[in-house]
């Protein structure tokens, strides 16, 4: 069957009128998709920001949004972090997302995921799907009933399966090469580190920190998750509205984006911010910026949590699970490399690493032209 695009029909007024094309413009995104299809309940969006390194590649978020629009500008965000993050990697892929709107508990069915596969197929191999927050890799399996364009699949099926340890460990290497930049060694031992998010991701950062010997403190707003890697890891509860305020090396915020803005950054008191989560700051530049300024160094989210986009690398190109861990420890000097050119230009960690990103996508598309011609 042939796909149509179909506009959602959006909250805003403002966007219904003319700033579908404004917020493209803005990230800079060359495509937007959207899925829709009433009788099995799918309303998706898939946004593809840039495919000059490959195909782009990103995971299937599941999750309900407050509006659409809010939906629209997280997937624009997400895909444009994967550009960067295969960028300075050294991963050859572009950035995509998918994003569909419903809640995975309850909505989610295998109609509905086969559904979306058959969006994704009709972009012939330009997207390549995996898995995110709402999905996991039986629901990439589903999918790839529909299309061969998906990674993420469970190792059952000969796929990478669950991605979570490999995004812990890149995770851990930038907190260690964080450390190595401030204090001159990267030993953890003795460091305080507050985990903000105990999921797979989280969980399997504090089982790492923990066996440098590491004081971890954590928080969760699922108390019966946080409770159990506390007593199964030796970690200390910290409350959510305290997090912010604590005495330590490294927060690490392993949870939802945007805990980095206004109200928070004048309350951090610690020296490193490394984590998992994806969009920590707010406003990228202003709140980069304001870390800067106050003296706290910043590992970029989309360079250190990219052990899941490795792992989806080392599926497609037939990588070992050795293999895997070999190119998430390229996550410690490559931030270690840009920590140096932020101090070298004054200017955030965040910028940095995006003209790192920047520099190899522009070599590479010179390369691409020479093909063309």
């Amino acid at each position: 069957m042939a796909i149509l695009p179909t506009v959602i029909k959006m909250d805003t007024e403002n966007l219904i009128n003319n700033s579908i094309f404004d917020l493209l413009g803005r990230f800079s995104h060359q495509q937007i998709v959207f899925c829709n299809d009433e009788e099995v309940g799918l309303k998706a969006i898939i946004t593809i920001h840039n495919t000059t390194l490959g195909p782009a590649i990103g995971g299937t978020r599941m999750l309900e949004y407050r509006t659409e629009e809010d939906a629209i500008r997280d997937s624009l965000r997400l895909s444009k972090a994967m550009t960067y993050k295969s960028a300075i990697t050294g991963v050859n892929f572009g950035g995509g997302n998918a994003i569909i709107i419903g809640d995975s508990r309850t909505q989610k069915t295998e109609v509905l995921l086969r559904r979306f596969g058959q969006f994704v197929n009709e972009l012939n191999g330009s997207y390549i799907t995996s898995l995110d927050i709402g999905t996991n890799p039986r629901d990439m399996e589903i999918i790839k009933m529909e299309t061969p364009y998906v990674a993420g699949l469970p190792s059952s099926v000969g796929g990478s399966g669950d991605s979570s340890p490999f995004t812990a460990k890149s995770v851990y290497y930038g907190i260690k090469a964080g450390i190595k930049e401030l204090f001159g060694n990267d030993s953890l031992a003795g460091r305080t580190v507050l985990v903000q998010g105990t999921g797979q991701v989280g969980e399997g950062l504090v089982a790492l920190l923990r066996n440098e010997n590491a004081k971890v403190y954590i928080s969760d707003i699922v108390e019966d998750r946080m409770i159990k890697v506390a007593n199964k890891y030796g970690a200390e509860i910290v409350q959510n509205n305290r997090i912010y305020d604590l005495d330590i090396d490294v927060y690490a915020p392993c949870a939802l984006g945007g805990t980095l803005n206004d109200n928070t950054i004048p309350r951090l008191n610690c020296k490193i911010i490394a984590g998992s989560a994806n969009n920590q700051l707010e406003d990228e530049g202003k709140h980069g910026k304001m870390l800067l300024e106050r003296g706290i160094l910043f590992a970029p989210d989309y360079l250190i949590n990219a052990g899941g986009l490795i792992s989806c690398y080392s599926e497609l190109a037939g990588y070992s699970s050795s293999r895997t861990l070999e190119l998430a420890e390229n996550i410690y000097e490559a931030t270690r490399s840009v920590i140096q050119r932020s101090r070298a230009e004054n200017i955030s960690t965040h910028l940095a690493a995006n003209k790192i990103a920047e520099d190899r996508i522009n070599s590479i598309k010179i390369i691409n032209n020479f093909k063309s011609n």
